[in-house]
């Protein structure tokens, strides 16, 4: 969707990524109330970076929407809502470091690194669980999630899940990579 080597949307790209967020915006108002499309327009007209990133997000199968407004900043908080981890962010390790140290069968590339060159982040515990709450998200797929250092270091990662009425976290190894298990990722605009 992006014109080459830049990162930003044509105006004919423009216009029709407005239009899907828009309906979207419409459909699941659950996910956003008292919250206005119009507002959240304007700041997406003045930034053209984090319209392309949001067209990343849409390419790759994850349906950014709002899903709240920061009070302190006023900026408006997208999140990743297909229902499950986006098909075009999937089989991929969590990171660089668990990439380098798998000795055969790499993935093509790594959720910390897909995420950085969309310019988005993945999404925290805390960020998954509130998504949980505005609906049923991964009831057949993962998502990896924001590992703390203290479980990054000695070679762990997070991953989430929705099974059985309840939100699961877990741990893998880092290098690992699974065909059901992607990324959700969250902008700030």
């Amino acid at each position: 969707m992006a014109k080459e080597n830049k990162k930003e949307l044509s105006p004919e790209q423009r216009d029709q990524l407005l239009s899907v967020l828009k309906a979207r915006f419409e459909k699941n108002r659950n996910r956003h109330a008292g919250l206005e499309w119009t507002a959240i327009e304007a700041k997406l007209a003045a930034n053209a970076g984090k319209l392309w990133s949001l067209s990343e997000m849409e390419r790759t199968g994850g349906e950014p929407d709002v899903v709240g407004q920061d009070t302190q900043t006023g900026e408006y908080l997208f999140y990743d809502c297909a229902t499950e981890s986006p098909k075009g962010r999937r089989s991929l390790c969590y990171d660089r470091e668990g990439l380098e140290s798998r000795k055969e069968n790499r993935p093509e590339n790594t959720a910390i690194d897909v995420a950085t060159a969309m310019g988005i982040e993945l999404l925290t515990e805390e960020q998954y669980r509130t998504l949980q709450s505005l609906g049923t998200f991964d009831t057949k797929s993962s998502s990896w999630i924001k590992t703390p250092a203290d479980i990054r270091k000695p070679g762990g990662a997070l991953f989430a899940e929705y099974r059985y009425g309840q939100v699961f976290v877990y741990h893998n190894s880092a290098p690992s990579y699974y065909a059901v298990r992607g990324f959700r990722g969250s902008l700030r605009v």
